[in-house]
């Protein structure tokens, strides 16, 4: 159903860095870019997260409430995932663990201060 989640950034390149190095992790790479953003994916027509310049020209800002879930097959694979993050310059959220009886994550937020989680269901 979700073709695609954008995120505001206000220095493309060092959260295009952020990302290429995070999605590495899990097997997505760039679809596209253009001069205002970039955008990442596992397949051609499966869903895509994309990191933008605000259009109106104003500065990027972290929405309230708002995260961004990114789900992987193995619980080695959260823990990759979010240490990696945390390694690239992303700012705990909550330590990888499980969340109920079988939902397992690990939450942060990017160099733009957007929450993300990176779970598994075992």
């Amino acid at each position: 159903m979700i073709g695609y989640v954008s995120l505001g950034t206000n220095n493309l390149p060092a959260a295009a860095a952020f990302y290429d190095q995070l999605f590495a992790e899990i097997g997505a790479k760039r679809m596209w870019e253009f001069e205002r953003g970039i955008g990442w994916g596992a397949a051609e027509n499966a869903p895509q997260l994309s990191i933008l310049k605000p259009y109106d020209g104003n500065a990027a800002s972290v929405g309230n409430g708002v995260m961004v879930a990114f789900s992987v097959d193995a619980k080695e694979k959260v823990e990759r995932v979010y240490n990696k993050a945390l390694v690239l310059g992303a700012k705990d959220e909550g330590a990888v663990g499980f969340r109920g009886d079988n939902f397992y994550a690990g939450y942060f937020r990017d160099l733009d201060g957007d929450k993300l989680c990176v779970y598994c269901e075992i």
